[in-house]
């Protein structure tokens, strides 16, 4: 197991990660702690617990959105449909040719 050395708050930590994945996980860091600061600027000193669970609950609520504008559309869904209609039919027309030989 690797580990990735990172900075929040002015505070290191050294967290266990996959190898390979450090300098995301030193990255990430980065934009979480930008992340706090900048929501320690905005309410002030109400201390590292619950600065931290604004952030989480700010973070989820903007992956919840984010899951929500991803979903696509009734009109997107057809059309994703008919094209993997279309490409199956290809795809078994190519392998009828082939198995008759030609």
């Amino acid at each position: 197991m690797a580990k990735a050395d990172i900075t929040l708050r002015g505070r290191n930590y050294s967290i266990a990660c996959a190898p390979g994945q450090e300098s995301r996980i030193v990255a990430l860091a980065g934009q979480l702690d930008a992340r706090l600061q900048h929501i320690a600027s905005a309410v002030g000193d109400i201390g590292e617990d619950r600065l931290l669970l604004i952030s989480a609950l700010a973070l989820l609520d903007e992956l919840d959105a984010a899951r929500r504008t991803a979903r696509p559309s009734p009109e997107m869904e057809r059309k994703m449909a008919e094209a993997l209609g279309a490409a199956s039919d290809r795809i078994e027309a190519l392998a009828a040719r082939i198995e008759s030989g030609g």
